[in-house]
């Protein structure tokens, strides 16, 4: 590491130490992960059978169906959609609440505002062509307080028309705290009590293996999330999932092909055995994005500036929050992280205009699956109070070559 000054080599260091207690932690959940996983694939007997291609509608596709009972009872849900036919996760989100939801039906979020690219789907934003407000459905939010979900407000917020409630398990573009399995299992719980017919929606994106339990396992009624972010385990190509109750789950199915025809068609091509292989890596390589993301949040507060999650706080997504205070800064962090990727190296990363976002976003990520942000990436808009937000990370070596590529480019620009 002879191309980093002296002084950054020193933090890195005391990065290291203060990180190490808590890799063990990340170390034992991974491997509990995988326990379930060879658990769920010798019950499901899993066999190089299923890795076939097929074309055309994909009747019978064995791969397929096999894939989605392996995910849904790694979820401990009743059904699971896995398709590669998913172009991200914001499509899996969208044909979960266009399946479901009605004219005249209200979604509310409780987790305060959802993700940029969440808003031009609802129509809260913006009037996007297609968007739930142009079909007549209704929208409320419920902003966090103190970082907290607001109980009392949900109670008086949620009414008869509320058919459907987003958690979104993440921060998006924000630094609060993701939820943790246990507070969504709270907040499942209490909404239940208050209507016992709303649908309970998790927004499960950058949470998957973070965990020993899913949302699904633990209350909710249903939940999605992408293939190229924790679940593929970084070899599937795309795609996105569905999982939890089983009528819900079809709802969904139907909107992504079409009615009467639902969950039963759709060729995998040459897809089926690097979703399997992704599946069974993605505990490991969670863990290592994780403790990138640890080490990144030591050294930056070493650094002087604000993490969150704090290097000693317990995670519930793969996403490390670092608040830079400048537009100059996320610029430099971004083309010192892209400086150290294996593809695209030699790109500048500059801020653009992009789909679905309000604000110039600055993007890095030199990854092997475009987008993929299981690999290591960084990104954010464009806004006060200016925080890039880093996520993935195939190995924890190569996290914290880009890490410290990140902090240097920034202690050049001082």
């Amino acid at each position: 590491m002879s191309e980093f000054s002296p002084d950054l080599l020193s933090y890195r260091d005391q990065a290291m130490s203060q990180s190490m207690p808590y890799f063990a932690v990340v170390d034992q959940i991974s491997e509990y992960n995988t326990k379930r996983l060879l658990q769920v694939f010798r019950e499901s007997q899993v066999s190089d059978y299923h890795f076939r291609a097929t074309t055309g509608y994909g009747y019978g596709d064995a791969g397929r169906d096999k894939l989605d009972e392996v995910w849904a009872k790694i979820c401990g849900a009743e059904k699971a959609l896995v398709r590669s036919h998913f172009v991200s996760g914001t499509h899996a989100l969208a044909s979960v609440l266009f399946g479901i939801l009605r004219p005249g039906d209200e979604l509310l979020s409780v987790t305060g505002a959802p993700y940029d690219t969440m808003q031009t789907v609802i129509g809260a934003a913006s009037p996007a062509v297609g968007s739930l407000k142009e079909y007549g459905i209704h929208y409320n939010e419920i902003p966090l307080v103190n970082d907290k979900v607001d109980y009392e407000a949900i109670k008086n917020t949620i009414t008869e028309r509320t058919k459907v409630v987003l958690i979104q398990r993440s921060r998006g573009y924000s630094m609060r705290h993701p939820l943790q399995i246990t507070e969504i299992a709270e907040l499942c719980a209490y909404i239940k009590q208050i209507k016992s017919d709303c649908i309970c929606f998790v927004d499960n994106c950058y949470g998957e293996f973070v965990d020993t339990q899913e949302p699904t396992a633990v209350g909710a009624d249903i939940m999605a999330g992408s293939l190229i972010k924790n679940p593929g385990g970084g070899i599937a190509p795309a795609g996105g999932y569905v999982a939890g109750r089983a009528d819900l789950v079809e709802l969904a199915a139907c909107r992504l092909t079409a009615p009467g025809i639902g969950s039963h068609v759709g060729a995998t091509l040459s897809d089926n055995r690097l979703l399997f292989q992704g599946l069974f890596l993605a505990p490991h390589i969670v863990a290592q994005s994780i403790k990138g993301a640890i080490f990144a949040a030591a050294l930056f507060s070493l650094l002087g500036y604000e993490t969150t999650p704090s290097f000693a706080e317990k995670r519930s997504d793969i996403i490390q929050a670092i608040q830079l205070g400048s537009p100059e800064k996320m610029v430099a962090f971004c083309q010192g992280l892209q400086t150290y990727s294996p593809v695209d190296a030699f790109v500048r990363p500059e801020p653009s205009d992009m789909p679905g976002y309000s604000d110039a976003v600055i993007m890095a990520g030199g990854t092997f699956v475009q987008g993929s942000s299981i690999e290591l990436s960084a990104d954010g808009p464009l806004r006060a109070p200016y925080s890039i937000y880093l996520q993935g990370g195939l190995t924890f070596e190569h996290a914290v070559l880009g890490v410290m590529g990140a902090a240097s480019a920034i202690l050049d620009k001082k």
